[in-house]
């Protein structure tokens, strides 16, 4: 049985990618911060739930680093992220907290665990599948409060590469999704203040990314059936932005 491991798998897109790579028969290792991990998940055997903060680097060496030493995952989704607002007026120390913070999660986190994968399937001279959820503001940036988050996704998405140029030799993939709006509680927030009309103005339905599309093409990237797209990121939002 394929292992995957996914980091914010207790709600919104990473919820719903555990969900389907369960029902492809793969045994997930999920990670949440706080939240619960939801019955749906938490009652079948093939998942293992882990509570740490991804924020945290020693936390992390104590938690997930011993389960690429002991039970490698063939997959890695880094799925989890965090969309910290800061507005070019507020005073310099809000500034780099908001983007310490951001970046610590969104970008080095993930690095590391990309770092542990990689080193941990070379030693074993194995393969395996990275996926990271990057966005669409990596591409076409944000809101100016939320230019951190954008930076932090571009540097994903460049990241993703570098690991795809270098490691494909040693079996190693990788790709990026980048997702525009997704109905998810992270976009609660923008959907209550803005409305979905306002969301939908530049995409080509009336309708946000649900999360279920951005975890079937998750299974998908997963079956590794298309290893030559390496490198590759795909773009799931409606149409609002095409390359």
């Amino acid at each position: 049985m394929k292992h995957a491991l996914i980091t914010g798998a207790a709600r919104g897109i990473g919820r719903q990618i555990t969900v389907e790579l369960l029902k492809q028969n793969f045994r997930v290792t999920g990670t949440a911060r706080v939240t619960g991990f939801p019955k749906e998940m938490s009652s079948i055997r093939s998942f293992r739930g882990i509570h740490t903060d991804l924020a945290d680097p020693l936390l992390l060496g104590v938690t997930l680093k011993p389960i690429f030493e002991k039970d490698l995952p063939g997959v890695l989704v880094n799925n989890a992220g965090i969309f910290r607002k800061a507005d070019f007026s507020v005073s310099d120390e809000e500034w780099l907290a908001s983007w310490d913070e951001t970046f610590l999660v969104n970008l080095r986190a993930s690095s590391l665990l990309c770092k542990w994968f990689i080193n941990s399937h070379i030693q074993q001279s194995t393969g395996g599948i990275i996926i990271n959820i990057a966005s669409r503001a990596a591409y076409r940036g944000d809101n100016q409060e939320y230019a951190a988050y954008a930076a932090s996704k571009g540097g994903m998405v460049a990241f993703t590469k570098s690991i795809a140029r270098d490691f494909g030799k040693n079996g190693i993939i990788a790709y990026s999704i980048a997702p525009g709006f997704v109905e998810t509680d992270m976009a609660k927030d923008s959907i209550e203040e803005l409305g979905i009309d306002y969301l939908t103005r530049e995409s080509s339905f009336n309708s946000l990314t649900q999360p279920e599309e951005v975890a079937r093409l998750v299974s998908f990237l997963a079956s590794g059936k298309v290893k030559h797209m390496t490198g590759s990121t795909f773009h799931i939002n409606g149409g609002s932005y095409m390359i």
